[in-house]
């Protein structure tokens, strides 16, 4: 049985996809703890109520998500988990993830993961993955434990520098980041 940590970021477009990923994972046997950001624990929008996703996380897992660095913290020090994923992995996230700041429980998380040697898996969601966000996706790229669910450009003439992952290739991720391996083809 794999220990997962789950890490939600406020791409809220995606929580759609992201939800049933998450319930694939648990079908296949993985136990999950869901750890949201602040801004996806607290924020409504268009897409849903927080309290909505929240309730949701509970019932699928069983467990209370997870969002403040305090409940996150212990992570590497117990090694609480086999792979840490963020999915959806904003471009605020990447960027923060790139220059090594851990001031949200999600960045804690990976830091203490990290910290274990083992393999974080990102699942993009960001609008300005080829802009703003390619110094930062392209650092984390050849970053040794981090691997990547295959992305692709989600509306290449309305948004044509936005990148968003492929989250039907979540468990195949999964399995691959497990052995330390990056899934292929990477760009779908």
């Amino acid at each position: 049985m794999t220990n997962i940590a789950f890490c939600i970021t406020g791409s809220y477009c995606t929580f759609a996809a992201v939800f049933p990923a998450v319930e694939g994972l648990i079908a296949a046997g993985h136990t999950v703890q869901i750890i949201f950001s602040q801004n996806a624990y607290s924020t409504d929008t268009r897409f849903g109520e927080a309290a909505d996703w929240i309730a949701r996380a509970e019932a699928m897992t069983g467990k209370a998500p997870w969002h403040s660095i305090t409940e996150v913290e212990p992570i590497g020090p117990k090694k609480l988990f086999d792979l840490l994923i963020i999915a959806p992995c904003t471009g605020n996230t990447l960027g923060k993830l790139a220059k090594g700041i851990s001031d949200t429980a999600v960045t804690m998380a990976a830091k203490a993961h990290l910290r274990n040697e083992r393999p974080v898996l990102i699942g993009v969601s960001t609008n300005d993955a080829l802009s703003g966000s390619a110094e930062n996706l392209g650092k984390l790229l050849n970053t040794r434990h981090m691997y990547f669910i295959p992305l692709r450009q989600d509306d290449a003439v309305g948004k044509p520098r936005s990148l968003v992952a492929d989250f039907s290739l979540m468990l195949p991720a999964v399995k691959a980041a497990l052995c330390g391996e990056q899934i292929q083809p990477m760009l779908t």
